[in-house]
């Protein structure tokens, strides 16, 4: 194992280089004032590793280890809203879907939709009485795959919405995947939902967007065969809530904890491009 594997596997907060080449030229430049600058601005690369560390970990803001060298837990939040509100974070998940897809690592044949809740013990916007929880404070996270489980898209939504009503949201946010020459890709082919998401009027809309819809049905025995190719996004909810910011929304804020969400599907997919290009 090389020294990068294994500090990446027991501190998966510390940037690579080749990670930092692609998130950096996304981060907004701010220029520092020639009167009266002020404090010198903590270096956005040491401030990415907190918010990493944040996420990984689950840790407080205010409990975040100052012997890291990261910054203040406010240093670190102001920087994740700062960078949240210019829109980071679905660039970084859109340039590192290009970069799988050049290499191959995509497949748009098909995909999978499911969503997961979480508590929301702070409550805030997108929360909502939990029907799985005992009418508890929580969000839902919604994520749609490719055939192999990659995240394309994800969204955030109270805890009392139904899956169904994600289905043709997830769908179009999937962003225009670029990677290979022609037009970029924004549409599976198929999608595989289960029987949470059987509605006509949805099989319709997905019809519209030219999908084909194949939703198990209600009332029906199992054995319709599409678990063995729906396990894929279940898996994909399983690594992305390794990640302990996201088992249980502690941010008011519904947009801090949405960043940390596309933020977890951003890194699954530079993981995944990794095992790619070592192939």
């Amino acid at each position: 194992m090389t020294w990068g594997c294994w500090v990446a596997r027991t501190k998966p907060w510390v940037v690579e280089d080749e990670l930092w080449a692609v998130v950096e030229p996304l981060l907004p430049k701010v220029e520092r004032r020639a009167r009266h600058p002020g404090r010198k601005r903590h270096p956005d690369r040491l401030v990415f590793q907190g918010i990493l560390f944040v996420l990984h970990t689950g840790i407080a803001w205010e409990h975040l280890p100052q012997e890291l060298g990261f910054g203040s837990g406010m240093t670190c939040w102001r920087r994740l809203a700062e960078w949240t509100e210019a829109g980071v974070w679905p660039r970084l998940h859109e340039v590192l879907l290009a970069k799988l897809r050049s290499v191959d690592a995509l497949d748009f044949s098909r995909a999978a939709v499911d969503g997961s809740h979480i508590r929301a013990f702070k409550g805030g916007s997108r929360t909502g009485r939990s029907p799985v929880d005992r009418g508890r404070p929580g969000s839902k996270h919604h994520l749609i795959t490719d055939a192999t489980g990659i995240p394309l898209a994800v969204t955030l939504t109270g805890g009392n919405r139904n899956d169904v009503t994600q289905l043709i949201p997830l769908l179009e946010a999937i962003p225009p995947v670029r990677g290979k020459r022609g037009r970029p890709r924004g549409r599976p082919t198929v999608v595989l939902g289960d029987r949470g998401y059987d509605h006509d009027k949805y099989r319709r809309r997905v019809w519209d967007l030219g999908v084909k819809p194949l939703i198990a049905r209600r009332g029906t025995e199992h054995g319709s065969g599409l678990g063995a190719q729906r396990w894929l996004v279940e898996r994909a909810f399983a690594h992305l809530h390794w990640f302990r910011r996201l088992r249980i929304r502690w941010e008011i804020r519904d947009d801090i904890h949405e960043a940390f969400l596309i933020l977890g599907c951003a890194l699954l997919c530079w993981r995944r491009l990794i095992s790619a290009v070592d192939r």
